[in-house]
């Protein structure tokens, strides 16, 4: 039988906080709003969130560079892990009170948000929403680049730039679950954590990676995963080993035009920028000698060619979980009202693990 539509499970006042951005530009463009909570369509399901992710992916949308950048005024966030709180016409399947993850690109800093039933995937029960909402961009995009783009192999060796950051952490423990051999890029600051999680740390300040990794590893790598884009791809093939791939995801320098995470032109949307050097070096990887070849990734594309990927790779990544293999890093979490503060903190840099907003009446700190 199906639930009767608008099914209530609370008796909060009706309304709740929302995160805008007002205009394309710097961290004084995020408002925090207070207005009715939404209320579900047909198909819909209306989640109170218990958790957001902070991403670069957001700061870009925020500057308006982002391919995925909504127009003015948009709420950002592309990832959440909620309670089911009220449910559209025609919902079956799921019930109010059930624990919640998605990816809706856009939406995820607010108190309630109404999402259709085909994008939710259910979180097993006792586990920490800051840690499941870690999964749904971050753990996927590394879950998908080491097993769907790259097909790693056990005993592989890989070379992870950022390595300390939200993605490079998750390839980190992804990478060991997975038998490879790990490397990675990071600050001094960031050492100690790629080490506790099995990789070598290679300091991108002080050194080139591709001597220490020819040094450290003879012939190179079988995967380098590259978030910078740019001319830095070129760089890091030069660590593969012969057949070897660059999975470029991200691609902050090509979309930026530079490596700094402040736009110097905020508001601009440069969606293509970067687009014919990458194909460039995309055709040039299969053509030149030596089969070292540079392959994209992008999370939102392969969820749309392949829903049920994405499904399946979150509830792999979410039993993973469940069973304490992999343990997510939370950097810091914040209200839902402090998003500025948060999105300040990323892109300032030096951030080790995943920034968490958390919804209304959840708590800010682990219990």
């Amino acid at each position: 039988m199906t639930p009767p539509s608008h099914v209530a499970v609370s008796s909060e006042t009706a309304s709740h906080l929302r995160v805008v951005v007002t205009h394309y530009g710097g961290p004084d463009a995020l408002e925090v709003v207070e207005e009715p909570r939404p209320e579900p369509k047909a198909g819909e399901a209306r989640v109170r969130v218990l958790a957001a992710g902070v991403s670069l992916p957001d700061v870009m949308a925020r500057e308006g560079i982002h391919p995925e950048t909504p127009a003015v005024p948009f709420t950002p966030g592309w990832d959440l892990v909620g309670v089911v709180d009220r449910l559209g016409a025609g919902i079956a399947g799921i019930e109010p009170g059930q624990v919640v993850a998605a990816m809706p690109i856009h939406g995820a800093y607010a108190g309630w948000v109404c999402l259709p039933q085909e994008e939710l995937v259910p979180v097993p029960a006792g586990v920490d929403a800051a840690e499941a909402v870690c999964l749904v961009l971050n753990y996927i995009t590394a879950y998908q680049m080491m097993h769907r783009s790259a097909k790693v192999r056990r005993g592989g060796r890989a070379l992870i730039h950022g390595a300390a950051g939200g993605v490079g952490t998750a390839l980190l423990q992804l990478g060991r679950l997975a038998g490879l051999e790990l490397y990675g890029t990071c600050s001094s600051r960031g050492a100690s954590v790629v080490t506790a999680l099995g990789g070598t740390p290679i300091d991108y300040q002080h050194q080139d990676f591709v001597e220490e990794i020819h040094r450290l590893a003879g012939d190179g790598v079988d995967v380098v995963f590259d978030h910078i884009g740019g001319a830095h791809l070129w760089h890091s093939r030069k660590a593969l080993r012969p057949g070897g791939k660059v999975v470029g995801y991200g691609l902050i320098s090509s979309i930026r035009g530079e490596g700094a995470l402040t736009s110097s032109r905020p508001g601009r949307r440069r969606r293509f920028r970067g687009a014919a050097r990458f194909a460039l070096y995309i055709a040039a990887g299969s053509l030149l000698p030596g089969r070292k070849r540079v392959v994209p990734y992008s999370i939102q594309t392969l969820k749309r060619l392949k829903p049920a990927w994405f499904r399946h790779d979150l509830i792999t990544l979410l039993d993973l979980l469940q069973q304490r293999k992999i343990e997510p890093i939370i950097a810091q979490r914040f209200p839902l009202a402090d998003a500025r503060r948060a999105q300040e903190l990323l892109a300032n840099g030096g951030v080790t693990g995943k920034i968490v907003l958390v919804g209304e009446g959840a708590r800010s700190e682990p219990s």
